[in-house]
């Protein structure tokens, strides 16, 4: 019998990874790694969290994973959060929160309490992440339409429900505008110049549906005084906005033209000049699951459509295609606290389906930013934790009673790739306007590659990805990495997937407990942290060239880590 030595090549490169042994009757997908090819900076678009509810912000598990979201990224994380300003008591509710910070005695006069904001800001400052301080909602006082004013939304209800007084513009524009310069004030006192010279500001949420019922003109107006305020306090504080709904809808295109226009070259509510500040501009862009034959498929191409316009828009206006970029919420699909019981298309936020997806979409956000020229801050994932809720509900949250979901594990891998990021090639990861335009549903899986290079080092985000919610054995993954400056490299692998960095699929093989034991909560913390697969290697590096093979099974993602 003949034995080719290219077959025996073969199997001992696989027996050398000792990651995986590779499937002999599959052709390989192929992904090759040029390190001298830079593509643009590995910036942290990535490090960007929010969500609605404030009052979270320093409770237990509040604070347990803003700590782990601190430690997972070299740079700072960044936090939007809704309801900063909107009157109560502070009690937690799901799409609601309040710090009380602005309320008025009986004869008018202004009375302001930061005792809860302090909370927030604290927490924050605390564990070194930057607020992407949201300046809204409308304090009851000031609202022209207070009542009604709390709602008490839940899962399955209307969602039309929310919308109440806080949503309205203010019936006094001046006191609307001390309040700001009042607020950011403190701030300085409490924080230093330094610190909050260091944050961005920005304006509202989506004022292009109904969180905002104002018109457009009064929505130009609340901003225009609200910068005022904020410059008064601190003329080198940064402000933007203005955080439209659906970056490729056509209200969302209208909204953020005559929102930068309005800044470039109208006159200012405030001032009575021409201009108003603008440092960074934001936007929303989300998918859209839907369920197919009682299983959910994914849709990323909605999410992408919205960056694409958006930053087409942006790149359009010479005042503006320099200015910092933030897509203020970013994700698969709308509402974060509609659980899959309510919402069953939402069934792909506890397992591995939200974890490769967003590995196969961040890779494609920095692409679109380098195809259109914008200056791409961050993507915020709306996505925090629900506290004092069901284990694994199905909410779009990173964690769950304190124990972490596969998806935060993909963020714990971007905060390990630095410096800049580099030429990949992959023959199984579908074009960028492909995506764009059809999503990734066709036959084969999308398996695909974002790297990056830094001194001494290489790291590499792998995934398998496809919309269609079903999970196999997958297939090999062939890497070469090219331009190495040694002869001799290390590699280690992490892994996401069924059997690692997957606190779900613990959960249920412990039968899916509502009320888990102290020693289960304490297998499941370890198992939604981040693992490594196999044992590290010391692997020959031939001119310049290293190569490896892994297996990769369907909505796995791997980082490989290569010093030498």
């Amino acid at each position: 019998m003949k034995i080719s030595l290219r077959f025996i090549a073969g199997i001992l490169a696989v027996g050398l990874c000792n990651f995986m042994p590779a499937k002999a009757q599959q052709q390989p997908a192929s992904i090759t790694v040029n390190l001298k090819q830079e593509t643009g900076d590995m910036t942290p678009i990535w490090a960007w969290f929010g969500h609605d509810e404030p009052n979270y912000t320093y409770m237990k598990d509040g604070r347990k994973l803003l700590t782990e979201l601190a430690a997972l990224s070299p740079d700072p994380v960044h936090l939007r959060v809704h309801n900063l300003l909107t009157t109560g008591d502070g009690t937690a509710a799901l799409k609601w929160g309040s710090t009380n910070a602005y309320t008025e005695d009986t004869n008018g006069k202004p009375v302001y309490d930061w005792h809860l904001i302090d909370s927030i800001f604290d927490t924050y400052i605390k564990r070194g992440i930057k607020p992407y301080a949201q300046i809204g909602f409308m304090p009851q006082a000031l609202s022209t339409h207070p009542e009604p004013y709390r709602h008490y939304w839940k899962p399955g209800d209307d969602y039309n429900d929310i919308y109440t007084g806080w949503a309205y513009p203010p019936k006094d524009y001046n006191k609307w505008e001390e309040l700001i310069y009042q607020w950011v004030k403190h701030e300085v006192a409490r924080y230093g110049q330094k610190e909050v010279e260091s944050w961005y500001w920005e304006i509202w949420n989506e004022p292009n549906i109904s969180y905002w019922k104002g018109t457009m003109s009064e929505f130009f107006k609340m901003y225009d005084y609200a910068a005022h305020g904020l410059k008064r306090a601190l003329p080198t504080a940064k402000i933007g906005g203005p955080e439209i709904a659906g970056g490729s809808s056509k209200s969302g295109m209208k909204f953020l033209r005559a929102f930068i226009e309005h800044c470039i070259a109208d006159t200012n509510y405030a001032t009575g000049k021409i201009g108003t500040p603008l440092e960074v501009l934001s936007f929303h862009a989300k998918g859209q699951p839907t369920l197919v034959d009682g299983r959910v498929r994914m849709n990323m191409a909605p999410q992408l459509r919205d960056i694409m316009e958006s930053f087409k828009i942006i790149a359009s206006y010479p005042q503006t295609k320099n200015i910092p970029v933030v897509i203020g919420e970013s994700d698969p699909e709308g509402c974060a606290a509609c659980g899959m019981a309510t919402n069953p298309q939402n069934a792909y936020r506890n397992g591995t389906m939200y974890s490769s997806y967003t590995a196969a979409s961040f890779a494609r956000k920095y692409e679109l930013a380098d195809s259109l020229g914008v200056n791409f801050m961050g993507a915020v994932s709306w996505s925090f934790e629900f506290e004092n809720q069901p284990w694994f509900y199905g909410f779009r949250d990173l964690a769950t009673n304190g124990v972490d979901k596969p998806v935060l594990n993909v963020f714990r891998m971007f905060g390990m790739m630095k410096g800049k990021r580099v030429k990949v090639i992959a023959s199984e990861m579908h074009p960028l306007q492909t995506v764009i335009d059809l999503g990734l549903r066709g036959k084969g899986t999308d398996i695909g590659a974002l790297a990056a290079k830094d001194k001494k080092e290489a790291t590499v985000i792998i995934w398998n990805y496809h919309d269609d919610d079903i999970q196999n054995e997958g297939k090999p993954v062939n890497i070469n990495i090219n331009d190495i400056p040694a002869t001799v490299a290390s590699v280690v692998q992490y892994r996401i997937d069924d059997k690692h960095s997957n606190s779900y699929e613990v959960w249920k093989k412990m039968g899916s407990p509502q009320k888990p034991t102290e020693a289960q909560i304490k297998q499941l913390e370890q198992a939604g942290q981040l693992q490594t697969i196999g044992k590290p290697l010391k692997l020959s590096v031939k001119a310049g060239k290293l190569n490896t093979v892994i297996d990769l099974p369907r909505q796995g993602v791997a980082l490989l880590v290569v010093r030498w």
